[in-house]
């Protein structure tokens, strides 16, 4: 893991800044790190003081956030979580954001996408924490953070892989907050609706094309239907949530999971 920088960062999307200072001498991992979500999360932990490794699949992407933050990059395909074990790494902070999408009827779905997602979002989650947490025990210190979904809450069509995934992993880090508990270490996740991402903004103008409609109507009748606040949410949202969980004042709040939903499940 790099040193951490006395540099401010400017997070993705935001004017702002954040002190550097917070995390300092703390190190952290973030998975699918290269692009939306991971990269901001990457962002803001580099800019409260964390070293960052960040780790993905796309190697030109993961070297550029390493470089833009001042961190480390890993080169991964979760794919094959077994490859886990055998990267050593160490990390005070492990946010599980890698993830992926396949969308299809459950008679239609094919089984190996629906092992493949599993693996990549709930056994590679399992896998890291069974990797990290000895370390963590050994000092004392460490947080769990895993990028869940209000998909990890509520269920809608054609999703089951993503669904199963996201449920799954709201247990796994009930659990890990449990045999953590008093330890120093804390487990808990964030659940957001749609983000901006490349991916959702691809989605859009998919569906505006399919429904020969605008892309603000696809919005508003199709992603967001189900949420009363109609827009996307930014990934340094996301982010600034987990720099909290991860940040001084913390040691309590373990096993909960934070929703992010724009009302969704409220309504």
């Amino acid at each position: 893991m790099p040193q951490a920088s006395a540099t401010q960062i400017t997070l993705p999307g935001s004017e702002k800044t954040i002190e550097s200072g917070a995390l300092a001498g703390r190190t952290a991992l973030v998975t699918g790190g290269a692009s939306g979500i991971g990269r901001a999360v990457a962002a803001s932990l580099a800019a409260a003081g964390a070293a960052v490794t960040v780790l993905d699949r796309d190697e030109t992407g993961a070297k550029q956030v390493a470089a833009d933050i001042g961190g480390d990059h890993v080169v991964a395909d979760l794919c094959d979580p077994s490859v886990i074990g055998s990267l050593g790494l160490r990390a005070d902070i492990l946010v599980n954001n890698a993830g992926v999408q396949h969308v299809a009827p459950i008679e239609d779905f094919d089984p190996d996408q629906f092992v493949r997602i599993q693996r990549i979002m709930l056994e590679a989650p399992f896998r890291f924490a069974r990797a990290l947490l000895p370390g963590m025990y050994e000092s004392g210190w460490g947080r769990m953070v895993h990028i869940s979904s209000v998909h990890g809450h509520r269920a809608s069509p054609f999703k089951s892989a993503y669904v199963s995934a996201k449920h799954g992993l709201e247990g796994l880090s009930k659990v890990i907050a449990s045999e953590a508990a008093g330890r120093g270490v804390t487990s808990n996740t964030v659940c957001p609706g749609y983000v901006r991402t490349p991916l959702v903004e691809g989605q859009i103008a998919d569906q505006a094309r399919t429904h020969d409609i605008g892309e603000s109507e696809v919005l508003d009748q199709i992603l967001l239907a189900k949420t009363p606040v109609k827009r996307l949410i930014e990934p340094r949202e996301v982010a600034d949530m987990v720099t909290f969980l991860c940040g001084p004042g913390t040691d309590s709040i373990t096993g909960s999971s934070f929703l992010m939903d724009g009302g969704w499940t409220a309504s």
